[in-house]
């Protein structure tokens, strides 16, 4: 990786590791592994379904109490956090990791544990991350580690698919002020994520009056056909590579087999488009509805005889934006995740372009950010053969608590870097 690390940084970095308490901790999170795997496989179990994160956020939050945290709360949005305080004077710091997982109910037969991996849906993502957290904590506590700042330990819900970052959302319109924010998604240390692909995910339904299609052609617009216009419309589109931006229409339907001999009344589509920069997002989205809006008045002018209507229900709203790669932050990420990735994969270490994690929420409400987790290896994630591989999986929550110390500042040590 082709990346320096300032002075003023690393010489905060050298103070963090080399505090014998801090020290202490690390050992002891590699020695706390077999008990962390433990906690884990229990999570794993504890099924947790984006919108269905109940059960799970019960158990996180007795942890979090369990382990000392003030404050515990499980909000009706379903996101679950408590504080852990400082001596005063410094940043509140958030470290947080999405509870859901993408798979339904029953997906979880069991847990396969062979040659070193744990295979599981949701093994990984992100039932990883929150037992990081969990890890963090206790070491914390074992060793009496005192930041100046005050940190937040959270667990978010929705964080998945048609939930859209929400639980990260609601925490930071609704939640207590952060003045920064640690998300942990997945089970690596070399990937930091400072970036935001921005995304909107949308249903448009289109309508006719509907009828035969021999007695009733001519005397009527198809729907289906003013969809069909619209999709060859976006097709043809040309987007930029640079900043990476992207569409698809991912569902078209109408119709059933019983009215295989009808002009359908509703025809439906579901599109995502996706873009590194807000700006070309919002671009892309007024092309999108400018190519349907004149494939509805385009049918409708072909007949003359009725009026093709149109409406949309929007799923997802995810900002996009970027951060500088040599933030505070970012180069704190940095300067742990070459401390702590195993030899064997230092060459992944680097700043990912885009993603679309739970940071994108903090980007996009001016918070400073980093996730962590991600690795080179996807693990089967998002299928039903996701594996989690925990030999040296300590080395995620040894970053994770560095870089903790570091932005909230360890006390008698060092200034927080934030």
């Amino acid at each position: 990786m082709d990346y320096t690390v300032s002075e003023k940084i690393q010489n905060v970095f050298d103070k963090v590791v080399n505090a014998p308490e801090v020290k202490a901790a690390v050992d002891f999170i590699k020695e706390d592994h077999p008990f962390s795997m433990k906690e884990h496989k229990e999570f794993v179990l504890c099924e947790a379904p984006t919108f269905h994160e109940e059960a799970r956020a019960k158990m996180y939050a007795e942890k979090l109490s369990e382990y000392g945290l003030s404050e515990v709360k499980t909000e009706p949005y379903l996101d679950v956090w408590g504080v852990r305080k400082g001596t005063g004077g410094g940043p509140t710091i958030l470290v947080e990791a999405h509870m859901d997982t993408v798979f339904p109910f029953g997906s979880v037969k069991e847990i396969v544990d062979e040659n070193g991996e744990m295979h599981a849906p949701g093994a990984t993502d992100n039932t990883r991350g929150m037992t990081v957290l969990l890890s963090v904590l206790r070491a914390m506590n074992k060793f009496g580690i005192k930041t100046k700042g005050d940190i937040i330990f959270a667990g978010t819900a929705r964080e998945e698919g048609m939930g859209s970052l929400g639980g990260m959302r609601d925490f930071l319109e609704k939640g207590p002020k952060v003045d920064a924010s640690i998300s942990v998604d997945g089970a690596d240390t070399e990937a930091i994520t400072c970036e935001a692909t921005g995304y909107k995910t949308y249903e448009v339904n289109f309508y006719g009056i509907g009828g035969h299609a021999w007695s009733d052609f001519s005397k009527m617009a198809n729907p289906l056909h003013a969809v069909a216009r619209a999709v060859a419309k976006i097709a043809d589109f040309t987007v930029p590579q640079d900043p990476r931006t992207s569409f698809c229409v991912s569902n078209f339907h109408a119709g059933n087999d019983a009215g295989v001999h009808a002009i359908v009344p509703k025809a439906t589509i579901k599109y995502n488009i996706r873009s590194n920069s807000q700006e070309e997002l919002d671009k892309l989205d007024r092309r999108v509805f400018d190519a349907i809006r004149e494939a509805c008045e385009e049918e409708t002018a072909k007949w003359g005889k009725d009026t093709i209507t149109w409406d949309y229900k929007q799923y997802c709203d995810v900002p996009a934006g970027k951060q500088d790669h040599h933030a505070p932050l970012v180069e704190s990420a940095v300067a742990c995740a070459c401390l702590y990735t195993p030899e064997e994969k230092k060459e992944h270490i680097g700043i990912r372009e885009g993603g679309c994690v739970n940071g994108n929420m903090a980007i996009g409400a001016g918070v400073p950010c980093v996730t962590i987790g991600g690795g080179e290896l996807n693990r089967c994630i998002h299928s039903l053969d996701e594996y989690f591989p925990y030999t040296k999986a300590y080395a995620l929550p040894q970053e994770v608590l560095t870089l903790l110390l570091m932005a909230a500042g360890l006390d008698g040590v060092t200034e927080p870097v934030i």
